[in-house]
């Protein structure tokens, strides 16, 4: 009997060796922090890895976890500057960075984020109107944070980030907006057609302009071509005219040339008067038309005074 009251009294204190051993051990993991009270009162904050704790003095308080934490915004009814209201939810990213703060700094920092985001929403949202609430995101999102950062500070938390998940305007808002779209959307294919119009207005009134330049050009070049061709012509005949009569002058200051003259002029004489009886009923006769030799004797007189004074 005595036997067996030992073995179980050994058993006990084996048993409470053991809890105390395991409650003396705490194996924290990675990315988390967990916070020591001595007596009631905080002591230190242990970091990952296995750390020892004094049994039934110290005991683990808070547990936290140093991650980047999600944490949804319930929806709310946001007005807006002109009196809009407007479905508002969105999305908050967080981090521990001060364990003891964030056990002792608030109650729950959690509810008191997610309390301060909403009436920072609220605020921000009241200050602007409808259309810049879906134009300026960003700045909503960059105001919440700021707002809550600073304020987060004494909670031991970081505030990284706060996004807008959706933006939803009462029924009667949305369809005046598509109706709004709808009619921009007209107004600016019917500008993009009398664009289009007028331009082809512009290259056909040029097309037609430069059509006539072109043609005022080629008749101003013909007309030029005419005239130096003519005046060519005519430098051409008044050469030539002159090189025929300089041979006639030589030829009658050759030996016979005089004679020869006037024989042409004889011959183109009767010729002419020829030609007269011919072509036509009336004739015009000279008055001394039966003396010819008199009449050529001056053409060759003429010739003769010429030739003397060149």
């Amino acid at each position: 009997m005595e036997f067996d009251t030992s073995i179980v009294f050994w058993l006990i204190v084996f048993i409470l060796a053991l809890i105390i051993f395991i409650k003396t051990i705490a194996i924290v993991p990675q990315q988390h922090a967990w916070v020591v009270e001595r007596l009631g009162k905080f002591d230190r904050t242990l970091s990952p890895g296995a750390k020892f704790v004094i049994p039934f003095i110290e005991k683990i308080a808070y547990k936290h976890s140093l991650k980047e934490i999600p944490l949804d915004v319930p929806s709310q009814v946001c007005i807006t500057r002109d009196n809009t209201q407007l479905q508002v939810d969105g999305v908050i990213f967080f981090q521990v960075t001060d364990p003891m703060r964030a056990s002792y700094g608030s109650s729950n920092y959690i509810v008191a984020i997610t309390q301060l985001a909403q009436t920072t929403l609220r605020s921000v949202i009241g200050r602007m109107e409808l259309d810049r609430t879906f134009e300026e995101r960003d700045a909503i999102n960059s105001t919440i944070v700021s707002s809550l950062d600073e304020a987060a500070t004494n909670w031991g938390v970081k505030v990284l980030r706060y996004e807008i998940k959706d933006l939803t305007p009462p029924s009667e808002i949305l369809r005046a907006m598509q109706a709004q779209i709808t009619a921009e959307r007209e107004k600016r294919a019917l500008i993009a057609a009398s664009e289009g119009r007028r331009q082809e207005q512009i290259n056909i009134a040029t097309g037609e302009r430069e059509a006539a330049i072109a043609r005022s050009e080629g008749e101003k070049q013909a007309q030029i071509n005419n005239a130096e061709g003519e005046a060519k012509a005519v430098t051409t005949i008044a050469t030539a005219t002159a090189e025929a009569i300089t041979k006639v002058a030589n030829a009658i200051e050759q030996p016979g040339g005089l004679a020869a003259v006037n024989l042409q002029v004889a011959e183109n004489y009767v010729e002419a008067f020829g030609k007269l009886a011919k072509e036509g009923n009336t004739l015009i006769l000279p008055g001394n038309l039966s003396d010819m030799g008199s009449m050529i004797a001056s053409a060759m007189a003429i010739i003769k005074n010429t030739n003397e004074k060149s």
